[in-house]
C-alpha cells in the first residue's frame, strides 16, 4: 500500500447520488484483486480528518487508472462529489483483501445491493477473461438508484430488483434468487449485511465469498473500528477486522450482526 496524489479524470453522478470517479496514478500498479479498497482524504478540514472508504471499482493496469463509484451522502463524501477534473486528490491503498477469482471454474454467481455492487463489476470482468459464466443480480430501492445495469449485462445474465418495483422485479436479490433457482459453483456478493446474512442463511453449504460494508478509521487494522466476532471462537473473544482481513470472507468465517 502506499499514500500518492492521484489525477481527476472525470466525477460525474449516474445515479441518484451515486458518482463515478475515475483517476489515474501509478497506485494502480498496487492493486491485486477485485474487491480492494481505497482510503480518500477530501480535504484538510478539521471536520474531515479521517479519510473515506470506497471500493475500487474497475482499474487498468496499462493506463494506470481506477473506477471509483460512491454514495455522496454524508459530508465527506458530497464534497468529493464537487471535485473537478484535472484536480488531485489524496488516496491510500489499495487495501484489504479481495475477492479469490481463482476459486471458480466454470459459474459463478454475483449477487450485489446498493453501493455494494461497484466491487463486483472487477469481479465479474475477470471471471469472464478466464472463462467462467457469470450472473448477477442486483438489488436497489428504487428505479432512480439503479447503475451500471448495462455493463453487467455485457458480461453475462443480469436481473435486477428494486424494493418499491419500479425497475426490474419487484422485491430483493433474494426474491430473485429464491424464484430463479440459480445454479453455482460459487458466490460472490457485497451489499447491506442483512442481505449478506440472507444469502448466508440460505446458503450454509456452498462456496460463498461475502464483502462487509464497515465504517473505518485507519484502514490499516491499527484502530480496531471496524472488527467484527468470529463464529469459531467459543468464548466469543475471537475478532477479526474488515480493513486488513477482509473486507472479503468465506462464508461463516466471522458473525454477521445487523
Amino acid at each position: 500500500m502506499i499514500k500518492a496524489w492521484m489525477e481527476i479524470i472525470s466525477n460525474r453522478p449516474i445515479a441518484k447520488n451515486i458518482y463515478k470517479m475515475e483517476l489515474k496514478g501509478e497506485l494502480v500498479q498496487r492493486i491485486t484483486r477485485p474487491g480492494q479498497f481505497v482510503q480518500i482524504k477530501v480535504d484538510d478540514s478539521f471536520d474531515l480528518l479521517l479519510r473515506r472508504p470506497i471500493s475500487i471499482a474497475e482499474y487498468n493496469a496499462e493506463k494506470n487508472t481506477m473506477t471509483l463509484i460512491y454514495r455522496a451522502e454524508g459530508a465527506g463524501t458530497k464534497r468529493l462529489s464537487r471535485k473537478k477534473a484535472s484536480e488531485l486528490v489524496d488516496v491510500f491503498g489499495p487495501l484489504g483483501n479481495g475477492f479469490p477469482v481463482e476459486e471458480t471454474k466454470e459459474k459463478a454467481l454475483l449477487v450485489g445491493g446498493g453501493i455494494g455492487v461497484p466491487p463486483l463489476y472487477e469481479l465479474s470482468k475477470q471471471l469472464v477473461q478466464n472463462g467462467v459464466e457469470v450472473v448477477h443480480v442486483l438489488g436497489f430501492s428504487t428505479k432512480a438508484a439503479v447503475f451500471y445495469e448495462q455493463e453487467f449485462k455485457e458480461l453475462g445474465e443480469t436481473f435486477v430488483a428494486t424494493v418499491d418495483g419500479t425497475f426490474g422485479a419487484k422485491g430483493t436479490v433474494m426474491d430473485i434468487i429464491n424464484e430463479q433457482r440459480f445454479t453455482f459453483e460459487t458466490l460472490y456478493t457485497c451489499g447491506p449485511t442483512p442481505m449478506l446474512k440472507a444469502i448466508e442463511e440460505a446458503f450454509p453449504h456452498k462456496k460463498v465469498f461475502l464483502s462487509l460494508e464497515e465504517r473505518m478509521g485507519c484502514g490499516i487494522g491499527a484502530c480496531f473500528a471496524c472488527v467484527r466476532r468470529t463464529k469459531t471462537d467459543a468464548n466469543d473473544s475471537g475478532y477479526k477486522k474488515i480493513c486488513t482481513d477482509g473486507p472479503v470472507f468465506r462464508i461463516g468465517e466471522v458473525m454477521l450482526e445487523c
